[in-house]
């Protein structure tokens, strides 16, 4: 039996030939397009792999995406129920740091501390620096046409980074904390130790004045104090690098500022601070002792001193409640038909007596008689004042001559 080289070798010939032909056109020929020129054999071999290699990829793509989504699952559950735990536990530090934040501010509004507060700030550009290993500063692009003033603090959103040295029209020149004449009041966050960040010789910046017997765990993070009156309370400042023993019972500390002063570009200027009261939190709830204090008894008002009788009235019973009638207009003294003068009888206004012990005055009979009749009237609801009437004379009588 013929073999299929043998039967077909004519047309095996001639399409090798034609395929060396073509072969050898596309390796002489080039491609030039606007970016490069190539070889039309390398354009074709690029269209020809081209497909393989997406679908490798595709292929690769597909099958770790797979084995990560729904294979590898093994520590799923366990990492998912670590962070639960996690969230429990945040949950209770927040309940207690917003106790603690609250019983603050009451304690604050009880001493009537006074809380620094950050109203208004100018945006500035670092447009060059000192360049001077001795004094390290650099210049920004806000003067005193925008309002710049001298001891202003410079701040960013990582931390603070010097005060306002000197003042020009249009510029100014900031100090900053790593140099060795400045000098910034902080305070640790959690130990609540206080000291004064300096500037070293190195360019570094060391916490002074903390005693060696002090506790400082480096990485803690160091706060304003608002002691130097120049950097509101509470703005970041570094953390502890590292620390060691110094001389004169004092720690070595060494802190690396949050804020990179090596590569400053835009800072803000604090040109306003408000200085408030500190306020309780009336949003929370209210403890015990707040309910306590609020329904304790209150001291009784002092009562008024007490007056003694006018002439002519009559004392009040001990325990009896005085009652103040209206004033009524006294009647005026008619004179009698036929010229001849009488006296008129005038109607006195009772007076409202003290609620005191007092003894009455000693008065006459008719007197005595008119106080009764009045004390009787002012028992009575008041009524609206009725026009004096005339006085009509009265004979003559032993008592009361003509």
């Amino acid at each position: 039996m013929e073999t299929v080289l043998g039967r077909y070798r004519n047309l095996i010939v001639l399409v090798g030939v034609l395929f060396a032909q073509v072969l050898g056109l596309a390796v002489q020929v080039k491609r030039t397009t606007d970016i490069e020129s190539s070889r039309l054999i390398r354009v074709w071999a690029v269209g020809a792999v081209s497909p393989l290699e997406k679908t490798l990829v595709w292929f690769q793509t597909s099958s770790g995406n797979l084995w990560h989504n729904y294979l590898y699952l093994r520590g799923v559950r366990a990492e998912n129920r670590e962070l639960k735990r996690q969230i429990e536990e945040m949950r209770v530090e927040q309940v207690r740091i917003s106790q603690d934040a609250e019983q603050a501010r009451r304690l604050q509004a009880l001493l009537a501390f006074k809380e620094q507060f950050i109203s208004k700030t100018v945006a500035a550009q670092v447009i060059g620096s000192t360049g001077s290993e001795q004094s390290r500063a650099i210049y920004l692009d806000k003067g005193e046409k925008d309002g710049i003033k001298p001891d202003m603090a410079v701040i960013t959103a990582d931390g603070i980074v010097g005060k306002v040295l000197h003042v020009y029209r249009s510029t100014s020149l900031v100090l900053l904390i790593s140099d060795q004449t400045s000098g910034v009041g902080a305070i640790l966050e959690k130990s609540r130790i206080n000291g004064i960040l300096r500037g070293l010789p190195s360019g570094e910046v060391a916490l002074d004045r903390v005693l060696s017997d002090e506790q400082v765990p480096p990485g803690e993070l160091a706060l304003t104090s608002g002691g130097d009156r120049i950097f509101p309370k509470g703005l970041p400042i570094g953390r502890v690098s590292k620390v060691s023993s110094g001389n004169d019972f004092f720690l070595n500390i060494r802190v690396k500022p949050t804020a990179n002063l090596s590569k400053l570009e835009e800072v803000l200027i604090v040109t306003k601070v408000d200085e408030r009261q500190a306020t309780p939190d009336q949003t929370g709830p209210v403890r015990a002792a707040d309910v306590l204090a609020e329904r304790l008894p209150s001291v009784p008002p002092k009562p008024p001193e007490a007056t003694g009788a006018t002439s002519g009235g009559a004392a009040p019973q001990p325990g009896a409640a005085p009652e103040s009638k209206p004033a009524q207009p006294k009647p005026k003294a008619m004179a009698p038909v036929g010229g001849t003068p009488t006296t008129a009888s005038v109607t006195r206004k009772p007076t409202t007596p003290a609620p005191s012990a007092g003894t009455a005055a000693q008065t006459t009979t008719s007197g005595t008689a008119t106080a009764a009749k009045a004390s009787e009237k002012s028992v009575k609801p008041a009524a609206e004042p009725k026009p004096p009437v005339e006085s009509k004379p009265q004979p003559p009588t032993q008592d009361n001559p003509q």
